[in-house]
């Protein structure tokens, strides 16, 4: 029997000994039945909201695995990476322009960049000096050497004539 049932059952039995509900002794057992009613509807509220968390905590136990799995293919993929050159990057990835060079900075061993078009700069990863598109961000760029990203700034100069030109 559970706690709704034997509630019911008390004041079942209650309602047939037909005591008289007007005396002291009656009021208290009057007032003691009404509260065991309200106290076993509101455990049985509580038990159904435990139950919904309960489920909702097993979802997320589950999604939370699945995120821990999705986590460890991305390390484990981070792990085994090689070294980026640039042919690995491409000019969609807003990282490294192949065009930005044509083969003569340091980095690709002599440049002839146009310096209204593009920016050398060194990596501060590994020291090679670098030219990136000015219309890439300065401060989401990608080493083709070592592959680290970084940021630079570009100086006032340089700025103002890049705002002119847009």
């Amino acid at each position: 029997m559970n706690l709704t049932e034997k509630s019911a059952y008390i004041k079942g039995l209650a309602d047939g000994l037909d005591f008289d509900k007007t005396t002291k002794e009656g009021k208290i057992l009057a007032a003691l039945l009404e509260l065991v009613d309200e106290m076993t509807a509101e455990i049985a509220s509580i038990k159904k909201d435990i139950e919904e968390i309960d489920e909702d905590l097993d979802y997320l136990d589950e999604y939370v695995e699945e995120l821990d799995d999705d986590l460890q293919a991305v390390e484990d993929f981070l792990d085994d990476e090689v070294e980026l050159d640039e042919d690995d990057l491409d000019e969609d990835d807003d990282e490294w322009d192949d065009e930005a060079c044509d083969g003569d900075c340091e980095a690709c061993d002599g440049c002839e960049c146009d310096d209204d078009n593009y920016y050398e700069i060194v990596c501060p990863s590994c020291g090679e000096s670098v030219c990136f598109d000015q219309e890439l961000d300065p401060e989401n760029l990608l080493c083709p050497a070592c592959g680290e990203k970084f940021g630079c700034i570009v100086d006032e100069d340089d700025f103002k004539k890049i705002s002119e030109e847009e």
